[in-house]
């Protein structure tokens, strides 16, 4: 199962976040990247926004364990 992740090094600004953000469902994901896009680079949480945060979604195998 690949989980959905949001890099916030992909998204160029001032700030030079290097946040990365990942989760299985795309609701949590959203919400997870949308508080960290509000509270930290003072974004307003719109319908709109939220659309743009969706189409910035991407996968990933998880990591496996080597023993």
């Amino acid at each position: 199962m690949a989980r959905k992740f949001i890099d916030c090094r992909e998204v160029p600004s001032e700030a030079k976040c290097t946040i990365a953000i990942s989760a299985d469902s795309t609701d949590e994901l959203v919400n997870a990247a949308v508080q960290h896009a509000v509270s930290v680079h003072g974004h307003s949480d719109t319908p709109e926004f939220r659309q743009q945060i969706r189409k910035s979604i991407r996968e990933m195998e998880p990591a496996r364990n080597i023993a």
